[in-house]
């Protein structure tokens, strides 16, 4: 981040939470929720949630944060809950599929729209740890393709039409170099190959969702090889007739790694052009998992959320603008319960302050900012 983009952000503190969209009450009241902005626009809004992980507990079975999911939400997508490893960490054993259909059956009482996350997560760490140590015998390319089909058939055959959109494959480029990762069925099946069969199994057991790429590059320095792998990666797919559908934008941003103020520097036309790279395959695209990682801002609140607010706007105002973008979803919505927790911490040791509300889950100026964003973009 630029000294003159880091004075912006901390100098946005000053201007009152106007100058960042306001900020929205806990309660009800009359500001309409994040997803009816969006559907005024064409667009939906939505979030993860998730049973717990990581000792931080249930967010489902939290009735204040499930009450405020419902009451901003029109999609959900569960944080870990239809991964591989946790649907079948013992494949002695049945599915694990209540967590989702728990989940889900709630979800769908509110009206909401499902996502899956994720099929096939390409780094190895992110495989069931079964599937690291399995035998693949005297065939092992036969035995490593059945061994995904049979996953993936079953996934997507228990869930069926309930859920709209998948990520079939997720963060298979390595960002520092631009390469595919390498795992225990790649090496048997072939990079390209294996996540080609991902999609056309996907498309043989969830007819009707949109089949999704997803991954975590970024417009900030550095990310270049990122995205070119990833372009790369999906021109690839298209060529030899993957049924890949659309990409997901994580959105996992940070104050550090923005383009100068409003997107008009390089490296915010260097996204755009990523972005109309990908539409120009013919892919729509959406924002899976929003977050702002407030490291490098100072301890002060106030300061910090208005950094945290200034910088997803600079990054909204830009990526809503790309026609073919249809969801918008946060990777949580109150900070107590964001992944970002886990992580490396705040040099202060402070906790975190990445969502758009707080762990009394009261509205932050993020959440003005992302309400703005959807009111000044473009109608789809």
């Amino acid at each position: 981040m630029t000294r003159r983009h880091f004075n912006r952000l901390l100098a946005a503190a000053g201007t009152g939470s106007g100058a960042l969209g306001g900020c929205a009450t806990g309660g009800a009241g009359a500001e309409p929720s994040l997803d009816a902005l969006a559907r005024a626009k064409g667009l939906r809004f939505g979030s993860t949630l998730g049973v717990g992980s990581a000792g931080r507990g249930s967010r489902f079975h939290d009735a204040a944060y499930r009450e405020l999911t419902a009451r901003e939400c029109g999609v959900l997508v569960p944080e870990n809950e239809t991964k591989w490893p946790q649907l079948c960490p013992d494949p002695r054993q049945p599915y694990r599929f209540g967590p989702a259909d728990e989940m889900f059956a709630w979800a769908r009482s509110q009206g909401m729209a499902l996502r899956g996350h994720t099929l096939l997560w390409m780094l190895p760490k992110w495989l069931p740890d079964w599937v690291n140590t399995h035998d693949f015998g005297a065939q092992p390319r036969q035995a490593a393709e059945r061994l995904l089909a049979d996953h993936v058939r079953t996934t997507c055959s228990h869930f069926g039409d309930s859920i709209e959109s998948w990520d079939v494959v997720n963060e298979a480029i390595a960002p520092e170099t631009g390469l595919l990762h390498e795992n225990v069925l790649t090496r048997h099946v072939g990079d390209v190959e294996l996540i080609a069969q991902a999609f056309h199994q996907a498309r043989e057991h969830a007819p009707k969702a949109q089949l999704v790429y997803n991954d975590f590059m970024s417009w900030g320095e550095g990310n270049a090889k990122h995205r070119a792998g990833v372009l790369k990666l999906l021109a690839e797919l298209k060529r030899r007739g993957a049924p890949v559908q659309a990409l997901g934008l994580q959105a996992h941003i940070g104050v550090w790694s923005l383009p100068a103020p409003g997107g008009a520097g390089a490296t915010g036309v260097e996204w755009r052009r990523f972005l109309d790279e990908a539409m120009g395959m013919g892919l729509d695209l959406l924002i899976t998992e929003l977050d702002v990682n407030d490291r490098g801002l100072p301890s002060d609140i106030a300061q910090r959320d208005a950094g945290v607010a200034a910088a997803a706007r600079d990054w909204l105002d830009v990526t809503l603008a790309a026609p073919r973008l249809h969801r918008l979803l946060c990777w949580g919505l109150a900070d107590h319960y964001s992944w970002l927790q886990d992580g490396k911490p705040r040099d202060d040791g402070l906790q975190k302050r990445p969502l758009p509300y707080d762990a009394q889950l009261k509205a932050k100026p993020l959440r003005g900012a992302i309400a703005d964003a959807l009111r000044a973009m473009p109608a789809r």
